[in-house]
């Protein structure tokens, strides 16, 4: 399956609206929103056509498509009028990964018949808003596991290291509505081990595939 993956949003009907397209266009199985969905917070000036009654309306429509968490900007308010859980602190997605280049052909016992089988790895992501878990506060995860953020507004893909010495990818779509150090208003894509960074009318400006070492 395809996901599609954006945050902050922040009550913009505009990029609300570019992001629904963008995920309809795509084909995505899923859009994981990665909080802040309707508010645009008081450290943010206002987002370019900022209507939250707007974004309602075209968000609870889809609400079976949506996996949520929640942003520092999403209260109990917006639970009320939003018609889908947003109120989660983070979720852990497991995904599979890239599938090989050549299946594995075995005979299945009992048949004579023969199977091709291909055995994808799996990847780990622990996805939430990151104004708790972050890359400076990390929460508990696996050597190799993916920290998946929004809330900076800014796009990442970084190698990081605990104190133990485990190695953990972070990954940020950047915001919808107000990107931040002249960055695009962006969301991610994916699909069989790979992430692509993409702007609102879908041209690929980043990508990482996870059996990367770099």
């Amino acid at each position: 399956m395809k996901y599609m993956i954006a945050s902050d949003i922040h009550g913009s009907a505009k990029y609300c609206e570019q992001m629904l397209e963008a995920y309809k266009r795509e084909g995505a199985g899923r859009l994981v929103i990665l909080g802040d969905i309707l508010y645009h917070g008081p450290r943010n000036d206002l987002p370019e056509d900022y209507a939250p009654k707007e974004v309602i309306a075209m968000l609870n429509p889809l609400k079976e498509n949506f996996l949520c968490v929640r942003g520092n900007c999403d209260t109990e308010v917006d639970q009320m009028v939003l018609e889908f859980p947003v109120m989660a602190e983070y979720c852990f997605l497991e995904l599979p990964g890239a599938a090989p280049e050549t299946a594995e052909t075995e005979k299945t016992e009992g048949t004579g018949q023969e199977e091709q089988r291909s055995a994808c790895g799996t990847v780990n992501i622990f996805a939430t808003h990151g104004h708790i878990w972050h890359p400076k506060h990390l929460p508990p995860m696996r050597n190799g596991d993916i920290l998946l953020n929004g809330h900076t507004h800014i796009p990442a893909c970084e190698e990081i290291t605990d104190s133990a010495g485990n190695k953990y990818r972070y990954l940020n779509p950047g915001s919808v509505s107000i990107p931040k150090e002249g960055s695009a208003h962006s969301y991610m894509i994916y699909e069989a081990g790979r992430f692509r960074w993409k702007n609102m009318q879908g041209e690929e400006y980043m990508t990482w595939k996870t059996d990367s070492r770099s």
